[in-house]
């Protein structure tokens, strides 16, 4: 890829971002922006952190709260000026892919109850798994676990997915009656 395409994707990712952003006006934590994001323009993990920072050190997103491991990002409103400046950089395909995956997420989001699992990658043979139970926009439970390959990783969040309900009275019980 030559210097001047990879300058035009650089610009186009962080003209996604800010869209998306500017679309969410209550923020979105770090996690599922970059699941967004993936959904739309298939880039990986590690790139969309290069791009997220650079965005974030140039001030045109902030963040919004920060508990113990999840930021709530906010387009600034100089990212909303760089945004009306540079929309037009990023190709009508993609604002349209952006629109449906943000209007499925949202339609999700809205469900009273919603099961999410996730894995990051930290390194090649290292993912972080997160395994959560959301009611009326609260989190109401959340475990966290770590696989030594993506196989795992996946085998995890799909069975999270798939028997949640299982699995969480489960953890409950061993939580509550476990007095060995």
């Amino acid at each position: 890829m030559s210097s001047s395409n990879n300058t035009t994707a650089l610009a186009e990712n962080k003209v996604l971002i800010l869209y998306i952003l500017n679309k969410l006006s209550d923020g979105i934590i770090e996690d599922s922006l970059y699941k967004i994001i993936s959904l739309i323009n298939n880039v990986n993990y590690f790139y969309f952190k290069e791009v997220l920072t650079d965005l974030l050190d140039s001030k045109l997103v902030g963040i919004l709260t920060k508990d113990e491991e999840e930021s709530i990002l906010k387009i600034t409103s100089e990212g909303n000026n760089a945004l009306s400046l540079t929309q037009d950089v990023l190709p009508g395909i993609l604002q349209l892919k952006a629109d449906n995956v943000i209007k499925k997420i949202l339609s999700s989001i809205t469900d009273e109850t919603s099961i999410i699992a996730e894995f990051i990658p930290k390194s090649e043979n290292d993912y972080t798994i997160k395994c959560r139970i959301i009611e009326n926009n609260e989190t109401i439970f959340e475990v966290k676990t770590f696989a030594g390959s993506r196989d795992r990783a996946k085998k995890i969040v799909d069975n999270w997915n798939e028997n949640a309900s299982k699995i969480y009275p489960q953890i409950l019980d061993l939580l509550l009656n476990c007095s060995d």
